[in-house]
């Protein structure tokens, strides 16, 4: 390993944890060298993480937490620092998808192309909330709890994942969609913010990767045809592509890297 990049004596919090991407990045993180801090809703799936973190020979804990609630942020940071001492490295990861139309297509309509019986109703306050709170929201406060311990040590690495979904216009998306786009605007402006503190805060925008989020689209056999179509390199991404792709942004060899979104989609935001 080039020296640059371990991440050896350093401490991690990865939201989303417990399964997918988050479980991925957790994972590799810990292979790089990095002492992880997981963080999820489902206190039995991310113990399972951390136990994976534990056989690669680093240290773990596990903490229960919905990032859309700032006190249990603010708790997670807590127990972290006590735990650990520090924290050098932040992943942004949980996150929500809602397939839903935003209002009901009337039937003597054309509806807009891939639809599907989620076009029935109108998306309800509550839902657009939950999505906006858990995708937008929690990213700030996680960022906002982190901050202050950073800002005191000059130094940090902020990871947001965003999505391809940031800048690409799909049905029935649209809280998803419009919480991704606000997320490379609040890395951005936080990457400006807290540059004069050695604090790099960058974006991750996977494409299209199987997931227990995403596993309804890719068991339907039409669906993963249109998907695999649409990728210019013609096949759906590996989970450990993100994991290494974050532990590069996590460790010393991107320190002049800041206020970037990088897209690791198989082209898709290249067309």
């Amino acid at each position: 390993m080039l020296p640059e990049m371990s991440l050896e004596g350093r401490t991690a919090i990865v939201t989303g944890a417990g399964r997918g991407i988050g479980r991925e990045m957790a994972l590799v993180l810990a292979e790089a060298g990095a002492d992880v801090a997981v963080a999820a809703r489902t206190q039995s799936e991310i113990d399972a993480t951390a136990a994976d973190v534990t056989a690669l020979g680093r240290e773990a804990i596990a903490v229960q937490t919905d990032v859309s609630r700032s006190d249990e942020v603010d708790a997670l940071v807590d127990r972290t620092l006590q735990h650990f001492g520090k924290v050098d490295i932040l992943v942004n990861n949980a996150g929500r998808l809602l397939r839903l139309a935003v209002a009901p297509f009337p039937d003597t309509v054309v509806q807009p192309p891939r639809v599907s019986r989620e076009s029935s109703r109108r998306t309800t306050d509550e839902e657009w909330s939950e999505i906006v709170r858990t995708n937008l929201d929690g990213v700030f406060y996680c960022c906002r709890a982190v901050a202050p311990h950073m800002m005191e040590r000059r130094y940090g690495k902020i990871i947001n994942v965003s999505s391809n979904n940031a800048t690409q216009a799909f049905p029935l998306v649209a809280a998803y969609n419009a919480s991704k786009a606000a997320v490379n605007m609040l890395t951005r402006v936080l990457a400006l913010e807290w540059a004069p503190y050695n604090i790099c805060v960058n974006a991750i925008g996977p494409g299209d990767y199987h997931t227990a989020m995403t596993d309804a689209t890719w068991r339907d056999p039409e669906a993963r045809r249109r998907h695999l179509e649409g990728i210019p390199l013609g096949r759906e991404g590996d989970l450990r592509e993100l994991g290494i792709l974050a532990a590069y942004l996590a460790s010393p060899a991107t320190d002049y890297m800041t206020g970037q979104v990088i897209y690791m989609d198989g082209g898709l935001t290249a067309k």
